[in-house]
């Protein structure tokens, strides 16, 4: 399969790597801009890649984006047209002059240096918990600053800095139709659900998961028309709430540890993908000027 690949590739004009053995991150982490090519997402949130990224700009009217040093500010245009949408939301909230934006993308996507498994077709987002009220920081002040936790109790509840506006600026996120689902710790989904008095569908996106305490994750649709874009399954019907809680539960009182089977083969590690493990258009995308 891989040689039909090389020779595939050979003919339609793209340059095969010297070896096919090489991590697909090492290709995609080596690449400082993005392909010239209409833009698409190719793959899955974990195993893909986007050709014709955007970067989001360094610093806007309500945004700035950390850790430049990485260059992981690239999206799908929708990604950054939603960034921009929420950022201008968030300016309206008490405390918050907009956003400061983490990891998106690389600019064509694909696995990661280090860091995520996820991220790899411009679709992701990481959002930071700590308000922006500042957003003159200079490129070494965003190497430097950190985000602040929301967590108390290993994740089981919120702490102190928790406000009402982290409430709305998730609620918002959740109920643009372009978002998928939302990750952040289990004690804020349970929170916001305690919280919550109005009409409670948008609770259904906002998925409890381990860490997301320094920052939540948003993750879109696949934009419409993406016919290589593969979408995630849809959360589970309801509001989730009695899911989370069962998360926290378990955290204030941990199920005892299985028995472990000495017999059992250990697990294999994880292997890195190669450029064959992708979707075949991601070769393209690497190879594209």
């Amino acid at each position: 399969m891989k040689l039909l690949l090389a020779i595939c590739l050979s003919v339609i004009g793209f340059a095969v790597p010297a070896s096919a053995q090489t991590p697909a991150k090492a290709l995609f982490g080596a690449k400082p801009d993005a392909s010239q090519q209409r833009p698409a997402p190719f793959g899955s949130y974990s195993k893909g890649c986007v050709a014709g990224a955007v970067q989001l700009p360094e610093t806007g009217p309500t945004w700035q984006a950390m850790r430049l040093s990485r260059n992981r500010n690239w999206g799908h245009p929708e990604t950054i047209d939603f960034i921009k949408d929420l950022s201008r939301f968030a300016a309206r909230q008490r405390g918050w002059n907009g956003l400061y934006i983490g990891d998106i993308s690389q600019p064509r996507g694909g696995p990661m240096l280090s860091g995520h498994r996820s991220h790899q077709i411009g679709l992701d987002i990481d959002i930071w918990m700590r308000p922006a009220d500042r957003l003159n920081l200079s490129r070494k002040a965003r190497e430097n600053i950190s985000s602040i936790s929301m967590r108390r109790a290993k994740g089981a509840y919120v702490n102190s800095s928790w406000t009402r506006a982290h409430h709305e600026i998730l609620k918002a996120a959740a109920k643009d139709r372009r978002v998928a689902r939302i990750f952040v710790f289990p004690g804020a989904k349970v929170q916001m659900c305690n919280d919550e008095k109005g009409n409670r569908n948008w609770l259904r996106k906002i998925r409890p998961w381990w860490g997301h305490h320094y920052h939540f994750h948003v993750r879109l649709n696949c934009p419409r028309g993406a016919r290589g874009c593969i979408e995630q399954a849809p959360p589970p019907k309801g509001d989730g709430c009695a899911e989370a809680r069962q998360w926290v539960a378990n955290i204030l009182n941990p199920p005892p540890p299985k028995p472990v089977d000495p017999s059992a083969p250990k697990p294999r590690p994880r292997r890195d993908y190669t450029l064959s493990d992708l979707p075949q258009q991601c070769a393209a995308v690497l190879q594209s000027n």
